[in-house]
């Protein structure tokens, strides 16, 4: 594998190392033509002892222009994406923007908790820039295959690397900020259901290791931060299975289907989709919101189908969205543009009030 300082290995010195000519290597790649399968054995462990992932399909492709594509990386099944409104709030925005340039857009979708599996996919694909849009905890590691090949990366906050071209919001002070709301309710006994913080991490109670981890640029431990610097001890915690309303509900029976003097009076759900789960899983236990219990949200999407209207922290998803298409924009126009943070605003709305007597 090439070292630090060393040149990025090429198809030549895969040919050279395999002892075939350039032609044959090209073929093994393409796989359009007829090559036995000892010598394709050969040219593929000249390309792993080199750390060669194979041929950049960018290289060509720029020789007439643009590749005409961005991909934009979305954690878990592209299905899932969908029915998530904040992310296809992000989605819309970013589309309505890229067609100003013009520019085509690739959405690649990864299994959750396993981000390596989308570097052998993006090795094949000509792309002018990537999206992390919404793309779990953590770093990735198609980072570095990306930024070998010089492709721009943008992110909504994660992965947090020097390389990518940010658009984050205060998640801890957002997360505090509507803590601090609650607190001046009168509300003491608050919980809250958060997204997966690690790769590793599972519904349930939140154990303490991944309390400990400190990568507040992680929207879910920003947030969690922030949870606990208003109510610093004592707080259940739940994750939920990702951000959705199923997830959303599992959390919020499982802080809520106990005995009354245990039962928080308030919670604060990482997401609007989560928060929608917990307000299910009060009503269906026999509790009123906001009379009972009080909930609030983060991301600010419509939920026409929830009776109610949650309480949130209001990110602007659509406007998120055209903010990131305008720096990829202005990348491949030549620019330089530096990382933003978004401003964001508490939205009340009717699942919050003082806590019952």
């Amino acid at each position: 594998m090439a070292s630090r300082g060393q040149a990025r290995p090429t198809l030549r010195t895969v040919a050279e190392r395999a002892g075939v000519s350039v032609s044959t290597a090209s073929l093994v790649f393409s796989g359009k033509g007829p090559v036995a399968t000892a010598t394709a054995e050969r040219v593929k462990q000249a390309a792993a002892e080199l750390g060669f992932a194979g041929p950049n399909p960018l290289a060509s492709s720029l020789r007439q222009g643009r590749a005409g594509a961005v991909g934009v990386l979305v954690d878990g099944r592209l299905q899932m994406a969908f029915r998530d409104p904040f992310a296809i709030a992000v989605l819309d925005g970013l589309a309505e923007e890229l067609e100003s340039i013009p520019t085509g857009m690739l959405l690649i979708g990864q299994p959750s908790g396993s981000p390596e599996s989308t570097v052998p996919r993006l090795a094949g694909l000509a792309l002018d820039a990537v999206v992390f849009s919404l793309c779990g905890p953590g770093d990735h590691p198609a980072v570095e295959h990306l930024a070998a090949r010089g492709i721009p990366m943008f992110s909504t906050g994660v992965p947090a690397d020097r390389r990518i071209t940010q658009v984050r919001v205060d998640e801890r002070g957002a997360a505090a900020e509507i803590s601090r709301y609650l607190r001046g309710l009168g509300h003491r006994r608050v919980s809250t259901v958060t997204m997966p913080m690690l790769p590793s991490s599972v519904a349930g109670p939140v154990p303490e290791a991944e309390l400990s981890h400190r990568s507040a640029s992680v929207p879910s431990v920003g947030r969690l931060l922030g949870f606990r610097d208003v109510f610093p001890g004592g707080a259940a915690l739940q994750t939920a299975d990702g951000s959705s309303v199923e997830g959303g509900i599992a959390a919020g029976r499982a802080l809520l289907d106990v005995p009354r003097a245990e039962r928080p009076t308030a919670i604060v759900a990482q997401s609007d989709v989560i928060a929608a789960g917990v307000v299910i899983a009060a009503e269906e236990l026999g509790l009123t919101v906001p009379a009972d219990l009080s909930v609030t949200g983060f991301d600010g999407v419509d939920l026409p189908w929830l009776p109610h209207r949650l309480t949130t922290m209001d990110q602007q998803g659509r406007e998120k969205g055209r903010i990131l298409g305008t720096l990829v924009r202005r990348t491949l126009a030549g620019g330089r543009p530096r990382s933003i943070t978004q401003p964001v605003r508490l939205r009340e709305g009717t699942t919050t009030a003082p806590p019952p007597d």
